[in-house]
């Protein structure tokens, strides 16, 4: 799930009767449940997939990074559209959209009608999920709002924990024949429930003033962020040829004319995607580049952590799902020990380098754990995966509320988007880069234990870079 600050609403229409409104928020958790599960279920059922389809190694990084960078181009917009056209609105095109990519997605015949499908999930979600949670500062009455928002800690925590298992189950169960064909399509029954209670309960609001889009700056960032990843991904396999490194530096460049592009934007007096301020901020910078080497290091992590126990350790779908648990039980762990007396809040930049050290010293045990062996067992790689996930709940609580402490309020909204927007490009990024780096040194004679090696160290080193640049945030959050 993205962490996002929600705009203020005003309503078009009264707010539903009180008893209605935990009814609405129970269908906004319905779209936060079908995210989540995305997110995660073909990181387990990519080697399944791959090879039921015949497609190249490199469609297991796309069902993942087509994803996120789909999402990652929508969040940018996603609330506006919202503000501009109705909340309620956009969460039913986007709850429809999202159904009907997800049966795509089950009815895909290769690899590239799948991969579509999954771009078209991540650009349907983009425009969901942020609808929810100005609904719900609509719909509840400030006492209540920490209320109803302390529902997702639960749901996220739930669906971390059980969204693999229900892959791996669903793809060994192989249920009427269908296979992982089954994981796109348990969000047909989810959708339309969805679809019903949004019709039903909940109320239509936008923000007057809304700021209008910028077009101009989604199409420089949208293919910057394609012309980097894309080579990444199919480089390997095509031997890396010239154009792939072309790509990359158009790409870099591209950055750079979104960053003129913005400020050019404001001189003009029109809305920017980013305020460009934003980027003389020492805080808010040194957290973006923070933030993209850290979330590069867990979605890359968790790919490659599939890969390896898939393919080289040779554990079924179900198997894999099972051994991924003590981490997201180790990510609720951590969430709930660093709100444990507001440690998070008092002591956010050291909370948050703490959870970086842990993780660090957890990928280290799981090098001395797999180092030479073939034949490691899920209770081996359990203390590893526990301390891991612990380490990122602990990092993850206080890391946006303390880039975020940075930028003044004006600026917070933009903020916090660009933030969303850099978190799931990340995910793409480390998926493309440490995926690539594992499958180059499984062909390359190392071996997938050799692989996951190299890979693990690829991460310890991500890690200490968004340690060192972790200096440049505030020591604390911003008080309320």
């Amino acid at each position: 799930m993205s962490v996002t600050t929600a705009p203020e609403a005003t309503t078009t229409s009264d707010p539903p009767a009180f008893r209605w409104r935990w009814v609405a928020l129970f269908v906004i958790l319905i779209a936060e449940v079908m995210d989540l599960l995305d997110a995660l279920v073909t990181t387990i059922a990519g080697p399944t997939i791959r090879a039921d389809l015949g497609a190249p190694e490199s469609t297991i990084q796309w069902l993942a990074a087509g994803y996120t960078l789909a999402m990652a181009v929508g969040l940018v917009t996603g609330g506006r559209l919202g503000d501009l056209y109705g909340r309620r609105r956009m969460f039913l095109i986007g709850t429809a959209g999202f159904v009907a990519a997800s049966l795509l997605c089950a009815l895909a015949q290769g690899e590239t009608t799948l991969v579509t499908a999954r771009v078209l999930q991540g650009l349907f979600g983009a425009v969901l999920l942020p609808q929810g949670f100005g609904l719900i500062k609509e719909m509840f009455p400030p006492r209540q709002v920490g209320s109803a928002f302390g529902f997702f800690g639960p749901i996220m925590g739930l669906s971390a924990v059980g969204g693999p298992i229900l892959a791996g189950w669903l793809v060994d169960a192989d249920l009427f024949g269908l296979g992982w064909r089954m994981i796109f399509l348990v969000n047909l029954p989810l959708g339309l429930l969805g679809l019903f209670g949004a019709l039903r309960f909940l109320p239509e609001s936008r923000s007057p003033g809304a700021p209008r889009l910028d077009l101009g700056g989604v199409g420089l960032i949208s293919a910057a962020m394609f012309l980097l990843v894309f080579p990444i991904v199919q480089g390997r396999e095509l031997g890396w040829p010239s154009w792939t490194f072309a790509s990359m530096a158009v790409a870099l460049a591209l950055f750079g004319v979104f960053g003129w592009f913005e400020a050019r934007r404001q001189r003009r007096g029109l809305d920017p995607l980013v305020v460009p301020t934003l980027f003389r901020k020492r805080a808010f910078t040194g957290g973006l580049v923070a933030g993209t080497a850290y979330f590069a290091s867990m979605l890359g992590f968790s790919l490659t952590l599939s890969l390896y126990l898939q393919l080289g350790l040779h554990f079924s779908p179900l198997r894999t799902g099972l051994t991924t648990v003590p981490q997201a039980v180790g990510v609720i762990a951590g969430f709930g020990l660093s709100a444990v007396g507001g440690l998070a809040h008092k002591h956010g930049r050291a909370v948050l380098q703490g959870g970086i050290v842990v993780m660090a010293l957890s990928v280290l045990g799981f090098v001395l754990t797999v180092h030479g062996t073939s034949t490691v067992t899920s209770w081996q790689l359990a203390p590893v995966l526990g301390l891991f996930g612990l380490g990122m709940g602990f990092a993850m609580a206080p890391f946006f509320d303390i880039i975020l402490a940075g930028v003044s309020p004006e600026e917070s909204g933009s903020a916090s988007g660009a933030l969303n927007a850099a978190q799931q490009f990340a995910g793409a990024l480390g998926v493309a880069t440490l995926g690539t780096l594992f499958f180059n040194r499984a062909a390359g004679g190392a071996g997938v234990t050799g692989a996951i090696e190299t890979v693990l160290w690829a991460v310890a080193g991500l890690l200490a870079l968004t340690f060192a640049l972790t200096f440049l945030l505030p020591r604390v959050a911003r008080s309320e």
